[in-house]
């Protein structure tokens, strides 16, 4: 799909399947899910495995320690402390990258909600004020980073600004042709990746120089953030939702 995850909200999604989460960590993944197309497929073809651990259960022997060490292999002491760390480690820095994530998502609730447009209005779906809020915001910031993939052709310009909780950022699209679902990922230093918008692009695309349609001829805007701050920030990428990098960009 989109690279190594790192240790985020995708590898939530076998405990999820599993039934093994808490009221609180199932919410929020559920919140993560509505917009993760990845782990709504991965969550699909996890789904069996519960009745089929059931299934084994009921097997004979079961309960015993014979199925037990039929069934796995015993770690050596080193393996298992490494385990333990290794657990300890990610427990500690999802509760770190939750609350942030948490304060990103509020803050953008209570900002507005997340503006998909095109310069000259998008479809009629759009309210004139989501359209002039978007528009304003990408004009008015002043850190902007740009590039244009040499092979697809496509230009993206991040505008960005720090917050509190992370990073608010409106990408601007431009030549992008569809149909297209996309999204805006953010780059960690450390690896990680967030999704800070995804969108559809209609058959005409947006951004094209010689649309035949002003609609056509005008760029997108896609506004989200990310629980990261702006410096630490790799770079962003667009992302189609089957895997296909549109363009990067440097942050």
């Amino acid at each position: 799909m989109q690279g190594s995850q790192g240790s985020n909200e995708h590898e939530t999604v076998g405990a999820y399947a599993l039934g093994i989460l808490d009221d609180a960590e199932a919410t929020a993944f559920e919140a993560h899910l509505a917009t993760c197309e990845w782990c709504a497929q991965q969550l699909d073809e996890l789904a069996g495995m519960e009745p089929m651990l059931a299934a084994l259960a009921d097997l004979p022997g079961s309960g015993t320690p014979a199925i037990g060490e039929s069934l796995s292999a015993k770690p050596s002491p080193r393996l298992v402390e490494r385990l333990v760390d290794d657990v300890g480690e990610r427990r500690a820095l999802k509760r770190r990258r939750s609350f942030y994530m948490i304060a990103a998502a509020a803050a953008l609730i209570i900002a507005g909600p997340l503006a998909v447009i095109a310069a000259n209005g998008g479809d009629s779906s759009g309210s004139s004020g989501t359209v002039a809020a978007a528009k304003t915001t990408f004009d008015t910031l002043s850190d902007k980073v740009t590039a244009t993939d040499a092979s697809t052709k496509v230009t993206a310009t991040v505008a960005m600004s720090k917050k509190n909780w992370g990073t608010l950022g409106v990408v601007e699209l431009k030549n992008v042709k569809g149909p297209l679902k996309c999204s805006l990922i953010a780059v960690g230093k450390n690896g990680e990746r967030e999704t800070m918008s995804s969108w559809s692009v209609p058959a005409w695309g947006y951004g094209i120089a010689n649309g035949k349609t002003e609609e056509a001829k005008s760029p997108l805007y896609a506004q989200g953030g990310a629980a990261f701050t702006p410096n630490e920030i790799d770079h962003f990428e667009v992302m189609t939702f089957d895997g296909k990098k549109l363009v990067a960009v440097n942050a």
